[in-house]
């Protein structure tokens, strides 16, 4: 199976709200990153043990550790959760950034450093998602 369908596949398993919001974000993603590399985490380790939610990555970023060593990951990504959906949102140095950029404007959703969470589309404004996620993207170095 490729990345394409478990993507789709994955969407397809959700209960239906969560189900038309993923695939409304999905379409949105795309919409602003068009070539992008697409990815699908099942949310495994190398010992097939469930380590996170399964979750869809859009576009290329490398993580730098401490140590000096990088790590191939995506830019931008979601995954549903048990209580809604949360979209992640990578390479952003100022971890304040998110929170006091969009924190207020976006309606009742959880920002952190990197990652938005809400329970559906509708508790939120959808025009600052897609702000937030439109300056992950020109985070890109």
């Amino acid at each position: 199976m490729n990345i394409q369908e478990q993507i789709k596949e994955y969407i397809a398993s959700q209960p239906e709200s969560k189900c038309i919001d993923l695939q409304k974000l999905h379409h949105m993603i795309l919409e602003l990153m068009p070539a992008c590399q697409l990815w699908f985490l099942d949310g495994k380790n190398s010992e097939n043990k469930t380590v996170s939610n399964p979750n869809i990555g859009y576009g290329l970023y490398t993580i730098l550790y401490a140590d000096g060593t990088t790590k191939e990951f995506y830019q931008i990504g979601m995954s549903a959760n048990t209580t809604g959906i949360s979209v992640y949102i990578m390479g952003i140095d100022d971890k304040t950034y998110l929170s006091k950029t969009f924190g207020e404007k976006i309606g009742k959703a959880s920002v952190t450093g990197y990652c938005i969470k809400f329970k559906a589309l509708k508790d939120i404004n959808i025009e600052v998602l897609e702000a937030a996620i439109q300056y992950g993207v020109e985070q890109k170095p």
